[in-house]
């Protein structure tokens, strides 16, 4: 199974509304199992989408997209927290 069909079928985020709805996420869900978010470390805008780069709280990063138009956040990237260099 590819990450994008993960994705599809397996994610799901919680976001805080303070200012604006979804202004930014708080738990993400893979697969049933729910991981805090302990850090939005980057955020930026292109045309109709809002994309986050987040730490959690086990040392992994995900990059989360939101749709505008459709009001549904998904997972675009991950990187896990063991994550060594290749020499």
């Amino acid at each position: 199974m590819s990450l994008s069909d993960r994705v599809e079928k397996n994610v799901q985020v919680e976001t805080y509304s303070g200012y604006k709805a979804d202004e930014r996420p708080v738990r993400v869900t893979i697969d049933g199992q729910a991981h805090e978010v302990a850090e939005v470390e980057d955020r930026w805008y292109s045309p109709g989408a809002t994309f986050f780069r987040v730490r959690m709280a086990n040392g992994e990063r995900y990059v989360l997209r939101r749709v505008e138009a459709q009001e549904v956040l998904t997972l675009e990237a991950y990187r896990s927290s063991d994550h060594r260099p290749s020499y």
